[in-house]
């Protein structure tokens, strides 16, 4: 029952990436071909509210649904790797059609196909976390 709220966000969330249309594969299409400013205006309102909450979240102190206060951990920086991250990202993007958040969306309004993106999502990540420790962080 604790969950239950978590399940409604996500619910919610869904609603709105699909009445936004940020999960028609038209509107991504459109973003990558820069006819439309569509999913940039999503996106950046995305980040926009992202950066506000996590900065709420260190001021007033917010605690995990454990009690625990959370904490942020620096990334460390590196052109390489941002720029080689977001090119793997970009295309797996570009070739799925969506990504991460709206997958399970997709799947929610009956695009079953989209269940092979999620396999192959969990696969990259599991062979990502058998790689990891050779890769050049």
């Amino acid at each position: 029952m604790k969950f239950l709220k978590y399940l409604l966000v996500g619910i919610f969330f869904g609603i709105v990436l699909v009445k936004s249309e940020a999960v028609s594969w038209y509107r991504i299409y459109e973003m990558f071909k820069f006819q439309s400013f569509h999913m940039y205006g999503i996106i950046g309102s995305s980040v926009s509210l992202g950066v506000l909450f996590i900065w709420l979240i260190k001021k007033l102190g917010v605690k995990s649904i454990k009690g625990e206060k959370i904490k942020t951990v620096p990334k460390e920086k590196g052109l390489t790797r941002n720029l080689l991250g977001g090119a793997i990202f970009g295309l797996g993007w570009a070739l799925a059609g969506t990504c991460p958040g709206p997958m399970f969306v997709l799947v929610g309004t009956g695009v079953f196909s989209m269940l092979i993106v999620i396999a192959a999502a969990i696969l990259g990540t599991f062979i990502y976390g058998v790689l990891k420790n050779k890769l050049p962080h």
